[in-house]
């Protein structure tokens, strides 16, 4: 790194398995032509590596991502020669978990009307995010099995949520409808709080009081609250219903890979993994995807606006919107893989968005 720029933002790059290999550097290329002040730096952490010596990831690992980097760039884990998946789970939630990334953000936009499934929806009708608790509920493995094997055998597994983590998740998705306007400028004005505490009566009972208390605090905005199978029905039914939503772990989990296909499925899909002020962890939503890995056919799109959303978190606004303006460009041209109803391979599709993206 050039000792003076200090403005250049550090991106520590870690392409995973599987199609993050392919995508991740499509990415890359895009950052570059639009002209982004940036400089990276790559881990080979993933399968082959784990594969290769049985790391994981280095003892100093994620406080050396903390320390020495604004952002981390991550494409995909998961391989089926690794049949624990002990590396994706290390490297993927080890990051969530002790880089403490507690808001997992993911947009949800339609760019063309074309890709949504659902009739007499229009791009204006899928603007919404959806903002997951990411460092509680089931995902910290909590729990056991007694019995194993047995007829009798029990398996356990706890649902943690805390006050401080539930609190800090809502007051984040309170905040983030109020500094973010939808694609058209208009301002957000909805959050709304999805449990199932009808049945889940005290983890919910926690979200339902901790949600008022801080709702009370933002009376510009309007506070509602849905049940999460309801929820995923009126999704379908009229996703023009949808702001801003908080919910926990495993629901937020489930409904953004259905809400991701609304816009296209998971390959047009960008998440952040997020802490306020911290180094935070930007990764496309599609995973590994092995049976399509190597072909070039992967959609290069969820990587390329996962980079976009990386950038405005930098606060590299102007390049981040050159990148959203390529990808929309590309997606009303056709000039996508094969998913999209195009004909152009991954690279293609990458190398067309970095010449739009370019000028």
């Amino acid at each position: 790194m050039d000792p003076q720029n200090t403005s250049r933002k550090r991106i520590a790059v870690i392409p995973g398995d599987g199609i993050g290999q392919e995508v991740i550097p499509q990415a890359l290329k895009v950052i570059r032509a639009a002209g982004a002040d940036v400089e990276f730096s790559e881990f080979d952490w993933g399968a082959d590596r784990y594969l290769r010596d049985g790391m994981t990831v280095p003892p100093d690992g994620f406080a050396m991502l903390s320390r020495d980097f604004d952002a981390v760039f991550a494409g995909a884990f998961g391989d089926p020669r690794v049949k624990t998946n002990i590396h994706a789970k290390e490297i993927l939630l080890g990051m969530r978990f002790q880089m403490d990334l507690y808001a997992n953000v993911r947009p949800v936009r339609l760019l063309d009307a074309t890709l949504c499934p659902l009739k007499d929806v229009a791009p204006k009708d899928v603007d919404f995010v959806v903002i997951r608790e990411n460092t509680e509920g089931v995902y910290i493995d909590a729990g056991g099995v007694f019995k194993q094997g047995t007829p009798d055998e029990i398996a356990i597994q706890e649902d943690i949520n805390t006050r401080k983590g539930v609190e800090r998740i809502i007051r984040y998705a309170f905040e983030y409808c109020e500094r973010h306007k939808k694609l058209d400028g208009s301002p957000r004005k909805r959050v709304l709080m999805c449990d199932k505490s009808n049945a889940m009566t005290h983890a919910g009972g926690l979200w339902q009081r901790v949600f008022k208390e801080v709702a009370g605090e933002f009376p510009q905005i309007a506070a509602q609250h849905m049940y999460v199978d309801a929820l995923c029905m009126q999704m379908v039914r009229d996703p023009r219903a949808f702001d801003v939503i908080v919910t926990n772990n495993m629901f937020g989990d489930i409904i953004t890979d259905l809400a991701a296909g609304l816009q296209g499925g998971l390959g047009m899909a960008a998440s952040g993994n997020i802490h306020p002020g911290k180094t935070s962890m930007f990764e496309p939503v599609h995973g590994s995807a092995p049976p399509i890995a190597g072909k070039n056919i992967a959609n290069p799109f969820g990587a390329i606006l996962t980079a976009a959303m990386m950038l405005g978190h930098l606060e590299l606004t102007k390049e981040a919107e050159k990148i959203e303006s390529a990808v929309l460009a590309a997606v009303l041209q056709k000039k996508t893989t094969q998913d999209m109803g195009g004909t152009l391979g991954t690279r293609e599709a990458g190398e067309w968005v970095a010449e739009r993206a370019s000028t």
